[in-house]
């Protein structure tokens, strides 16, 4: 599971970005689906790594303006 802190993602590259977002959005659906199919023993796992996406794309997009 990939949880990272905005400090953390600062520092990354744009191509380091992309690259840990994509890696984030396919474990995020990894989990939701583990989730559908029997309860995850920490069902928050789901919000924080759905927050991580959430902070790359952020980050993404003020790189870009």
């Amino acid at each position: 599971m990939i949880i990272m802190k905005q400090s953390e993602i600062k520092e990354l590259s744009t191509a380091e970005l992309q690259e840990k977002l994509g890696e984030t959005k396919a474990s995020y659906a990894e989990l939701r689906i583990a989730h559908a199919v029997s309860p995850l023993d920490n069902p928050i796992q789901l919000r924080a790594v759905r927050r991580t996406v959430a902070r790359i794309a952020t980050e993404l997009t003020k790189r870009e303006l």
